[in-house]
């Protein structure tokens, strides 16, 4: 089965808060975003935000240029039904984020929560870091979360990546200075607990740089 046929079946098969990967509010990812993104015009994207509630956070923060991209057209559905008329003020991209198109420079902020861990081929991860140095604008931010060192070895049926936040910082490369890092430990509808790390990094557009000291 390809990624989309994978991804469209668990949304049509489980309830958006039955996934593993679920959150009841996406507090940490609104708190990295608003500490690097006080201006609420700021253009944010949430990579795989489907039906994630970060959306729904943003929104009432009031970030006014939101993008949710999402390879599953039934992910995207859900969250758009759950926003009703604020739907509106949200643009949606259904989309491989490894190839989707991407104006040059677009975002101040891409965030990703629970996506590059699925990616376990290196060629995969290479052309996403690169679409990442494409739609982002130097200066802006990266924030990237996923299954941490002791996090589960498989999600939703497919093999994943682990990482500590060297490791993630380094996947990305020169060019990306950590501003911060954290860990959480997420308890699934299940009851389950899983590891991740969020690892925020500012692009600054090619180059290595040093972070500033009061990042």
């Amino acid at each position: 089965m390809d990624s989309k046929r994978h991804w469209e079946n668990v949304y049509l098969t489980k309830s958006a808060d039955a996934v593993s990967w679920y959150q009841p509010t996406a507090r940490r990812s609104l708190e990295l975003v608003r500490r690097v993104a006080s201006d609420l015009t700021t253009p944010v994207i949430d990579v795989g935000g489907g039906a994630s509630v970060l959306v729904d956070d943003l929104l009432h923060a009031g970030y006014s240029d939101l993008t949710i991209l999402d390879l599953s057209a039934a992910a995207l559905a859900t969250a758009r039904a759950r926003l009703g008329n604020n739907s509106a003020r949200v643009r949606w991209i259904e989309a491989d984020v490894r190839t989707a198109q991407f104006s040059e420079a677009r975002y101040g902020v891409w965030h990703d929560r629970a996506v590059f861990h699925f990616l376990t081929d290196a060629h995969d991860r290479a052309a996403y870091v690169s679409q990442v140095k494409l739609a982002v604008r130097p200066g802006g931010y990266v924030l990237v979360s996923t299954f941490g060192p002791d996090g589960p070895e498989r999600c939703s049926g497919l093999e994943v990546c682990r990482y500590s936040s060297d490791e993630l910082h380094t996947e990305f490369g020169p060019g990306f200075v950590v501003v911060a890092t954290d860990e959480e430990v997420h308890e699934t509808p299940s009851g389950a607990h899983q590891a991740f790390i969020y690892c925020l990094c500012r692009w600054e557009g090619g180059f290595a740089a040093h972070a500033d000291p009061d990042a």
